[in-house]
């Protein structure tokens, strides 16, 4: 089959096309055809290298969507045929059991990080991870929501704790995670505050339904929100960022404010002023991905068209070299989408 792989860490340019064997269904697992796989910042860091060991050569692609043709032992064959969407965690109870007692489980691992993945005409899957597609929804739409849905999901809700009537502030308003999680704050009945970076995002932001867009080159954003919200702040804030602008969302929370941290792409080393902390009585925490059960919740409001992933561009196997510049140059709105040609039998 035909793969888009790299064998060393580096830039763009050590991804390339490459033959590589199809694989074949383990027990529990099941082979699908890919028609649609998205691109993650996740991508991103593994191509660059990260202190983690990945399969080599390595193929990426942590959304899954397309057809299942073969299935391993102990699989009920009736999936063959059906058009699916893989849900992209492995080992997710991991967050669970390592809290209890003498609890142990598989640490979390992530479809195309610590296994091989969708850039590919065919990839492999847990069945337990498989979630049938409707009819009407495409392989592209359902690519692009999997894991930047989920992690949405997971952070405003069972982390952040969001409900109607709340306020909550995201960042990076334009990326994956953020312009779902936009939509799904607003379908939850959550005044939504979104920050990104040009007039012309703060009108894309401001179509998915954000209440309040504030263009961070443009504008004082922390002033602004604070009067955007009669002085009183905001209940939550999911972020993205990170270092560059974790003071200023720390000032930005209200009395009891969670800020929930999913990424730091502005670097690692957030800034606390512990003062602001016990005063406000702030709550800081972590989230990543998020269970089965949310994957699955996340997703119907896909199905079922309340909630829309932005897609910026789909573009073909040949071409994931440019989709990994693309998302590197930081010009994407939602989400890249590649679609593997000509699958090989």
């Amino acid at each position: 089959m035909k793969a888009a792989v790299f064998h060393e860490n580096g830039g763009p340019e050590v991804i390339a096309v490459d033959d590589m064997p199809t694989p074949s269904p383990r027990p529990g697992e099941a082979r699908i055809r890919v028609e649609a796989s998205s691109m993650n910042h996740l991508d991103l860091w593994m191509r660059r290298g990260l202190p983690i060991e990945i399969p080599m050569p390595h193929i990426g692609g942590s959304d899954i969507a397309g057809t299942v043709d073969a299935v391993g032992g102990g699989v009920d064959e009736s999936w063959v045929g059906k058009r699916v969407l893989v849900d992209p965690s492995l080992n997710y109870d991991w967050y669970r059991l390592a809290r209890l007692p003498y609890g142990h489980a598989p640490a979390l691992e992530i479809i195309g990080e610590h296994t091989q993945g969708g850039f590919a005409e065919f990839a492999v899957a847990p069945a337990a991870n498989l979630v049938e597609l409707p009819e009407d929804v495409s392989p592209v739409t359902a690519a692009a929501a999997g894991l930047v849905g989920v992690t949405a999901w997971h952070g405003l809700f069972s982390r952040g704790g969001l409900r109607a009537g709340h306020r909550v502030l995201i960042t990076g308003a334009s990326g994956g995670v953020s312009t779902m999680a936009v939509q799904y704050a607003k379908a939850a009945g959550a005044e939504v505050f979104a920050i990104t970076s040009s007039p012309d995002l703060v009108r894309r932001v401001r179509a998915l339904g954000a209440d309040h867009v504030f263009d961070r080159t443009a504008t004082n954003w922390p002033k602004e929100v604070f009067l955007a919200t009669g002085r009183r702040g905001v209940d939550v804030c999911l972020d993205s960022v990170g270092e560059a602008i974790w003071p200023n969302l720390l000032r930005a929370l209200a009395v009891g404010g969670r800020l929930v941290s999913f990424g730091a792409t502005s670097g690692a080393n957030g800034a606390v002023d512990i003062r602001l902390l016990f005063w406000r009585q702030l709550t800081v925490m972590g989230s990543t991905m998020g269970t089965p059960d949310e994957f699955r919740d996340a997703m119907q409001l896909v199905f079922n068209g309340t909630v829309v992933p932005p897609v910026h561009e789909v573009v073909p196997l040949e071409d994931t070299r440019r989709a990994h510049e693309l998302l590197e140059a930081g010009a994407v709105f939602g989400k890249i989408v590649v679609e593997p040609q000509g699958a090989a039998e």
